[in-house]
Order: structure tokens, then C-alpha cells, then sequence
């Protein structure tokens, strides 16, 4: 690269410099050129060694990023065509510096190109080109972090510009729905090749949570069917009849079906043999074609309501703002509209009350998704699922049972007594040692014959009875024993299959009477 002024003459004929230095090069074709650059050397100096970054990159077959990215988007648009005619630079990098507006047409184009509706179309490209109106941005290079965080506070504290005799401003949720456009839009400058990098890329979102103004809330089983059989019965409102009214809001709850998708139903979406209705995907909100099951009841209902309807007409009437309509029947049912708390049941609740009733029967949170065909399970159960009044209580009652018993109980327990009729050890008597029983006695026969079989039968369990004969010889085992003698038969404890393994005391009893199991314990 050479830099030098050019010379000519005058029309008196002296030889003057020119007042702009000039850059000699030779581009990626091997073309030598000339341009003028500016009237300060260095400026001149230094886009000349640009250009010749520029060459180098194109000659690679790269394309230019990082500062030389920025350097082109900060060209006068003269210099910047002149790049681009000799092939250094593509024609939508070249064009990026045009008018912002004009990239806003291309980019609304392009939204309804990729298949989505023409409302967030217009809706994406209004927000985005709200903030650079209010920004007075021109060109790509003009947009500014500062600038947008600052039009969108205002926004947040005083509204709209041009209403500003509205009292509340945008909420953090609205705030953010506009950040979110221009970001798309900046994001496409990108994709385009038009722009290298986004300029608001580190701009965050604010938090919802701290300024939440349209709060919804569910509606109950019991508030749905009073809202039905209000409007079911209800008069004529914007030509939509009360039994109309009822289906759509019956529908509603039970499909998690959107206004918009409601509205563009047909009879022919309706497969009533199968049980299903079907969206599709032109009319979803994430443009997948749907299929939703039906309850057997309401497609029986279904059948009878299009009874006679075209199969390509429309399956409901459903006005632009239909929570007017549902706040006229909440209001007649004696349901408020906006509750206590703040939260408010407007036509869009229904479908929070679909994800709150199928919670409440206890169906699996992925079902529940799959249904209202989320495509995050957190938005499904922390936004679409609310809990009912007496829920929690209801959730507490069901726990088990952890009260702690009494003193005397745990006394009970550890002496192995529940309570006054059951005794664990009643038929051996503990003084000096252990002694011989007579069942002989009246007194005790019967007070003892009850106990012991009360014993036998909740704390020993199934026993085995020991051989009636007579021995003398010193029986094993670990607990004390006192010898069977003369004509007294001899009964032993057992325990379990090991019963012989073990001897006890000795046990006069009536041979006219029958055998006992004997518990260990007092008299």
C-alpha cells in the first residue's frame, strides 16, 4: 500500500496537492486501485491498512469478525458500497448501513416466512421498533445498551410516550416481552450477515416475580359447574348464546385449548368416534399439529352441538376479548372476577384451572405437560397448577399417625403390659425363687384359667405341650426349675419349635381339668 496526495492544476494553471490523502492497493483480484481516503494522514493511514485486513481475509475465503467486523459497520455508507462493489463484502453487510426501518420491513418478512402467525409478526416488529423510535436510533452502529435500559425504565415508570396521562407504566413482564423483539431482531442482523455481532447481546431480563400485575388464579370444580349451568342458561351475548358459551368454556377447561385455538376450530377437527380434537400446527402456539382426547360425555355433547354445521365451518364463535365475555358469566354465577388476593379469572385461567384440577386427581406432572404441550415441566408446574383452598390441610391429614404414646403406656410397653386385663407373666409366681402353682385353689382357678389363655393367646403364640412323665433328672436350660413329684403331672413353657430345649417350674394342677399353657409373670 502506497498513501499519497494527488496534484493537479488549477485554472490559472499552478500545480496544487489535493486537500485529501489517497491509498494505493492492490485488491484479492490483483487489480491496483486508487482511493481517497481523508484529510488527516493517519486517518487515512490506518483505513488503508483496514482495507488491507480486509483483502487478506477475503483472500483466505473467511469473512470478517472482531474489531474489522466493527470497523465496516462504522463506515460512511459511500465507503461501505465501494467495498462491497469490488467483491471485498457482501451486499447485506453492505447494507447494513441503512436505515434501521428499512431492516424492520425485511425482518417482519422473514417472521412470517418461517411459518409464524401474522399477529406475532406484527406484534415482534412493533415492540422492536417502539424501543428504537423512543432510542432515536438510525443505524445498526447507533444502538446503544444505556439508551435501551433507559427507555425501557421509563416505560416501566410512565407508560407509553405518547399516553402519558396513564397513570401505571409497562409492567417488568411487558418490559421484558420488548427486549426480548428487539433481541430477535438483532439476533436475525446476525443471522443475515448484515450486522457481526448483537450490541444489546449482555442486556438481561428483569425479574417477573417482584412486579407481577395480572396474577391468575384456578377455578374450582365447584365454581366451574356454577359458571356452566349460569351459562348455559344465560341470554344472548355478542351473538354467542348461553349453551355456545358453556361448550367453549367446558372445552376449555378440560383440553387446556387457548382463545386463539378455539377460534380456529372447525367441525371437521372434531373426531368424535376416536374421541379427539385436532390443532394444527398453523394455529398452535409452538406450530405442532395437536391431537387432544375428549371425556366420553362432552364428545356425546360435541356430536349433538354440530349437529347440522358444514365441516369447514367454524366449531365456535369466540369474540376478540373473550375474558368480557367470561367476566359477564362469572359475575352471574357470583364468582369474582378478581379475587381477594389480587388474582384474577380471566379466559386464560381456564386453561390454569386444567393443569390445577388434573394436579389435584393426583395425575402425573409429564401427563399434565403433555396435555397442555409445554415444552418445560417447570412452566407447567409452577405457573399452570395452583393449589385449592383446603389442600394443604388435606395433604397434612393424610400423613401417618405420630403421637407419642403416655408415660403409662411406655411403662406398658416396657414391662410388656398394654393394660389392666392383659398380663404378660400371670401364672408364675416370683417369691424366694420360684414356686409350685396349685390349680387346686378355687379362689384363683378361674380368675387364672382366663388370664393364662388371654396370655397364651396374644403374646406366646402357638405352643407345644411336654411329655406327662415323671423325671428326676435335672432338666437344661437357663431359667430356674422345680421338680415334678408323686402323682402331680408335670407341664413345661415352650417357646416356638424349641420348647424342648427348655424346662420350667412344675405345675400341680386338676387332672380333671384341662391343660394350660403357663406365662411367666406374678399372681
Amino acid at each position: 500500500m502506497r498513501l499519497f496526495k494527488a496534484t493537479y492544476r488549477d485554472r490559472e494553471g499552478n500545480v496544487k496537492q489535493s486537500r485529501k490523502w489517497y491509498i494505493d492497493f492492490e485488491d484479492h483480484l490483483g487489480i491496483r486501485r486508487r482511493w481517497p481516503g481523508f484529510t488527516d494522514k493517519k486517518a487515512t493511514e490506518d483505513f488503508g491498512r483496514q482495507v488491507e485486513r480486509l483483502i487478506g481475509v477475503k483472500s483466505a475465503g473467511e469473512q470478517p469478525e472482531g474489531d474489522l467486523s466493527r470497523w465496516l459497520e462504522c463506515l460512511p455508507d459511500g465507503i461501505r458500497k465501494k467495498i462491497s462493489d469490488i467483491g471485498l463484502l457482501k451486499k447485506e453487510r453492505a447494507a447494513g448501513g441503512k436505515m434501521l426501518t428499512e431492516h424492520l420491513k425485511d425482518f417482519h418478512a422473514c417472521l412470517k416466512n418461517r411459518g409464524n402467525t401474522e399477529g406475532y409478526a406484527d406484534t415482534t416488529k412493533q415492540r422492536a421498533r417502539r424501543i428504537i423510535e423512543g432510542c432515536s436510533f438510525k443505524t445498526w452502529h447507533d444502538i446503544n445498551v444505556a439508551k435501551v435500559e433507559k427507555f425501557l425504565a421509563e416505560l416501566r415508570e410512565n407508560g407509553s410516550l405518547k399516553h402519558k396521562k396513564k397513570k401505571q407504566g409497562l409492567s417488568i413482564s411487558s418490559s421484558n416481552y420488548h427486549l426480548k423483539a428487539l433481541k430477535a431482531f438483532c439476533r436475525w442482523m446476525i443471522e443475515n450477515g448484515r450486522a457481526s455481532d448483537s450490541p444489546i447481546l449482555r442486556l438481561k431480563k428483569l425479574n417477573t416475580k417482584t412486579d407481577q400485575r395480572h396474577e391468575r388464579r384456578a377455578l374450582s370444580a365447584d365454581e366451574v359447574r356454577r359458571l356452566l349451568e349460569v351459562a348455559r342458561g344465560g341470554s344472548e351475548y355478542l351473538g354467542i348464546t348461553g349453551p355456545e358459551r358453556a361448550m367453549i368454556y367446558r372445552l376449555a377447561v378440560e383440553t387446556g385449548l387457548r382463545a386463539n385455538e378455539l377460534r380456529t376450530l372447525t367441525v371437521s377437527a372434531f373426531d368424535l368416534k376416536k374421541g379427539e380434537v385436532q390443532v394444527k400446527a398453523s394455529f398452535s402456539k409452538h406450530r405442532r399439529e395437536d391431537f387432544i382426547p375428549l371425556r366420553k360425555e362432552t364428545a356425546r355433547d360435541m356430536k349433538n352441538f354440530l349437529r347440522g354445521k358444514l365441516p369447514n365451518a367454524k366449531a365456535f364463535t369466540v369474540p376478540d376479548k373473550p375474558f368480557l365475555m367470561l367476566k359477564s358469566d362469572l359475575e352471574a354465577a357470583g364468582i369474582p372476577y378478581v379475587d381477594e388476593s389480587g388474582k384474577y379469572a380471566d379466559f386464560h385461567s381456564l386453561r390454569h384451572t386444567t393443569g390445577s384440577l388434573l394436579a389435584q386427581r393426583g395425575v402425573h406432572p409429564k401427563v399434565i405437560q403433555k396435555i397442555l404441550r409445554h415444552s418445560d415441566i417447570n412452566l407447567t408446574m409452577n405457573r399452570y397448577t395452583h393449589i385449592f383452598r383446603g389442600q394443604e390441610s388435606q395433604a397434612i391429614e393424610s400423613m401417618p399417625d405420630l403421637t407419642l404414646p403416655s408415660k403409662q403406656q411406655q411403662k406398658n410397653i416396657k414391662t410388656g403390659t398394654d393394660d389392666d386385663e392383659s398380663v404378660f407373666a400371670i401364672c408364675l409366681a416370683k417369691q424366694d425363687g420360684f414356686q409350685r402353682i396349685s390349680t387346686n385353689s378355687d379362689e384363683h382357678k378361674d380368675e387364672k384359667s382366663q388370664n393364662c389363655k388371654m396370655a397364651r393367646n396374644t403374646r406366646l403364640g402357638p405352643q407345644k405341650r411336654i411329655s406327662d412323665k415323671k423325671t428326676n433328672t435335672s432338666p437344661t436350660g437357663f431359667e430356674p426349675v422345680t421338680f415334678g413329684s408323686g402323682g402331680q403331672r408335670s407341664i413345661q413353657l415352650g417357646y416356638g419349635d424349641n420348647s424342648s430345649n427348655y424346662n420350667f417350674p412344675s405345675v400341680k394342677i386338676n387332672p380333671n381339668l384341662s391343660p394350660y399353657w403357663v406365662s411367666t409373670g406374678t399372681l
